[in-house]
C-alpha cells in the first residue's frame, strides 16, 4: 500500500502537478458555470432587459459608481500596506496606489491575475529599485489582505444569514453557519499564531523571506480588506431591482462567494462564473431584472476601470519609453549643434586663425610696452 501511494504522489507531481491541478480546477469551474449560465439564460426576453435599463434609477446608478470609485481607492491601500510592510519605504503612496489599481483592474479583466497583475507590479516597482522577490512579496502581502477581508466578512455574514448561501453551495444553513465560525475561528488562531512571537512572523528561506504584519497590523489589514468588499457590495446592493426587497447582508454574502468563485476560476473578469453565481444565487428576482443589473455594475466595476487603466499604463509607457527618449536625444543634438556653430565661427575669415592672418594681426597691434609708454607720454 505504502508504495502505491508512493507511485501514484510521483506521477502526480511529474505528470499534474500543483499547478496542472490548479488549471484543472479552474477549466471545471468555467465549464460548470458557462452550462448552468446558458441553462438559465434559456427564455430570457431581451426586450425586457432593456426595459429593466431604462427603469434603473440615475441616482442609485450614481451612487452605486460613488461606491465603486470607494472600492478602487481602498484598493490603493493593498500595495500600500505591502510596500511599507517588507521595508520600501521610498515608495511613494502614488506609485503603491498605480500599482495597486492598474494590476488588479488588468489582471483581473485580463485573466490569471496572478501571472499578469504581477508583470504589471513589476514594470512600475522596478523603476523604483524593487527586483522580483520585493514584488513577489507585495503580491502575497496584498493577497493576504484580500483574503482575511474576504473571510471576515464572509464569516460574519454566513453567521448572521447562513441560509443566504445556501442557494449557490446547496448546504443546509446549519452547515453553513458552521462553516462561518470556522472562518472566525481562523482567523483568531492566525492572530495568536502571530502574536506568540516574531520569529513564528517569518515566513520563507533561502534569500526568500517575509515579515508577516504584527497583530495590531493585521488588524488593519483586515480593515483594509472589509471596505473594500464593503463598498462593492453596497454598490451591487443599490443596483438590485426594487422587488422583491433583500437585506444587504444577504447580498453581501452572495456578492462573495461569487466574487471567490470568479477569482478560482481565473477567467477574464470572471466573464460567466459570476454572472452565474448571482443568478442561482438569488432566484427570487427575474432573470431580466438580474441581467440589467449584472450589466451595469460590469460596465461600473470592470469596463471602465479596465479602460482606464489601459490607458494610464498606455500613457506612462509611451511617456517613459518614447517621448522622454525623443526629448534626450533633442536635447544631446541641440547641444552639438551648439557646439558645432563654435568651431564654424572661429573658423570662420575674419577671426584670424590662419598663420597670416596672425602674423599681420600682429604686426598690426601695438606692443604692450610701446602702449604703455604712449600712455606715459600722454
Amino acid at each position: 500500500m505504502g508504495r502505491l501511494l508512493t507511485a501514484l504522489q510521483r506521477g502526480f507531481k511529474e505528470r499534474i502537478g500543483w499547478k496542472g491541478l490548479g488549471v484543472i480546477a479552474s477549466l471545471v469551474i468555467i465549464a460548470f458555470a458557462i452550462t448552468t449560465l446558458i441553462h438559465t439564460l434559456q427564455g430570457v426576453d431581451t426586450g425586457v432587459i432593456l426595459i429593466a435599463l431604462t427603469e434603473k434609477s440615475p441616482y442609485l446608478i450614481a451612487m452605486a459608481a460613488l461606491c465603486v470609485v470607494g472600492a478602487f481607492c481602498t484598493l490603493t491601500f493593498y500595495d500600500f500596506f505591502a510596500v511599507r510592510t517588507i521595508g520600501k519605504d521610498h515608495i511613494p503612496y502614488r506609485v503603491a496606489a498605480l500599482a495597486a489599481f492598474t494590476s488588479y483592474t488588468i489582471g483581473h479583466n485580463v485573466g490569471a491575475t496572478v501571472f499578469t497583475g504581477g508583470a504589471i507590479r513589476f514594470r512600475i516597482y522596478s523603476d523604483y529599485g524593487l527586483n522580483a522577490i520585493d514584488v513577489a512579496k507585495i503580491c502575497f502581502i496584498s493577497g493576504l489582505t484580500f483574503w482575511l477581508g474576504n473571510l471576515f466578512v464572509l464569516g460574519i455574514g454566513m453567521a448572521w444569514h447562513p441560509w443566504a448561501a445556501s442557494a449557490m453551495d446547496l448546504l443546509p444553513p446549519s452547515v453553513n453557519r458552521l462553516i462561518a465560525f470556522g472562518c472566525l475561528a481562523g482567523i483568531a488562531i492566525y492572530l495568536t499564531w502571530i502574536i506568540t512571537g516574531r520569529n513564528r512572523r517569518e515566513l520563507g528561506q533561502n534569500g526568500w523571506k517575509v515579515v508577516l504584519p504584527s497583530a495590531p497590523l493585521t488588524l488593519v489589514q483586515i480593515l483594509i480588506g472589509v471596505v473594500d468588499l464593503g463598498f462593492c457590495a453596497l454598490a451591487m446592493y443599490l443596483l438590485m431591482p426594487a422587488h422583491p426587497d433583500i437585506d444587504f447582508v444577504s447580498v453581501a454574502v452572495v456578492f462573495i462567494l461569487a466574487t471567490l468563485l470568479g477569482f478560482a476560476s481565473h477567467a477574464p473578469g470572471s466573464l460567466g462564473v459570476f454572472d452565474a453565481a448571482m443568478l442561482v444565487a438569488l432566484p427570487q428576482f427575474g432573470k431580466e431584472q438580474m441581467l440589467a443589473t449584472l450589466l451595469v455594475f460590469r460596465i461600473l466595476y470592470f469596463m471602465i476601470p479596465f479602460a482606464l487603466a489601459i490607458t494610464i499604463m498606455g500613457t506612462r509607457e509611451l511617456w517613459f519609453n518614447v517621448v522622454q527618449p525623443w526629448q534626450r536625444r533633442r536635447k544631446i543634438n541641440n547641444g552639438n549643434g551648439d557646439v558645432s556653430n563654435d568651431n564654424n565661427d572661429d573658423d570662420a575669415p575674419g577671426h584670424g586663425n590662419s598663420d597670416s592672418e596672425n602674423a599681420s594681426d600682429e604686426a598690426a597691434s601695438p606692443k604692450p610696452h610701446a602702449a604703455r609708454s604712449a600712455v606715459t607720454q600722454d
